[in-house]
């Protein structure tokens, strides 16, 4: 693919972000950052393993100690994981700084992404779950750069006059809300088949677009599940990873969804750019 920086500054690639970004991250006391299903396990129960059911993938984990411990346990251990540290944006986020992508989704439920924009006014769009009162399952702030504020708007005020930056997953900003456990994912994705996780906006806006997934991990169901819902309609897209070889499932999303992989580490492949 051709003129990716042109393009990603016009739109028509969406730069999709996963954990992976994360890997070569060291917070300022030396610690890691999550990066992975593994490493987000650990974090989440203070260091320590959980059985093989549990360690199969960190939704599940989530789950057994929102069973254990309650949801605002869940939701304030997330959250601590961040920011309780100070680490360097992972030079992903850096490198769509410099370009401030017109589309931008970021599945990572902190804030680095909302630090692309933070000089410039822009949309943000959060996911949420398990909601009783209506079935969208998603948040729209407008941020002003002069305020260094995200103003709650309507769903109806959404347009591409600004940037738009996509956590589906939730942020800790501007408020605490995460989709983390399994049963936030089986809400999220119910509600997304039947068309409520996207603005109405987005749903068009979105069409025909070329996705450049970085730092994502589609070996598991549910992130393969939340990637497709969210592409639906795409045109052709990259992955980059430097997996050597793909399981059967991911090669499968490949072909499904047009994607040329790029065998590089993501630093790697942005830095050639």
């Amino acid at each position: 693919m051709d003129n990716i920086i042109q393009k990603l500054e016009s739109g028509t690639l969406v730069p999709f972000i996963g954990m992976g970004v994360f890997e070569n991250t060291k917070a300022k006391d030396g610690s890691t950052i999550p990066y992975d299903s593994d490493s987000m396990i650990l974090a989440l129960n203070n260091g320590r393993a959980m059985s093989d059911r549990l360690m199969y993938e960190y939704s599940r984990a989530a789950m057994s100690l929102e069973q254990r411990k309650g949801r605002e346990f869940i939701v304030q251990m997330t959250n601590h994981i961040y920011a309780s540290k100070e680490y360097d944006l992972p030079f992903t986020y850096e490198f769509l700084k410099a370009i401030k992508p017109k589309y931008m989704i970021d599945t990572n439920v902190d804030d680095s992404a909302c630090k692309i924009y933070e000089d410039v006014d822009h949309f943000m769009i959060t996911g949420t779950s398990r909601i009783s009162a209506e079935y969208d399952r998603f948040i729209i702030y407008k941020f002003d750069a002069g305020s260094k504020e995200y103003k709650l708007i309507e769903k109806e005020e959404l347009n591409d006059s600004l940037p738009i930056l996509f956590k589906p997953m939730g942020c800790m900003i501007p408020e605490m809300n995460f989709i983390i456990s399994d049963a936030d994912f089986v809400d999220w994705l119910t509600e997304a088949m039947g068309g409520y996780a996207l603005p109405p906006f987005l749903k068009e806006y979105k069409k025909e677009k070329s996705y450049m997934f970085l730092g994502t991990d589609f070996s598991r169901d549910t992130f393969r599940m939340v990637a497709h819902e969210i592409t639906l309609g795409l045109k052709e897209g990259l992955m980059v990873t430097k997996k050597d070889e793909l399981t059967k499932k991911e090669n499968k999303f490949v072909n499904m969804h047009n994607l040329e992989v790029i065998n590089e580490d993501c630093d790697t492949f942005l830095k050639s750019l």
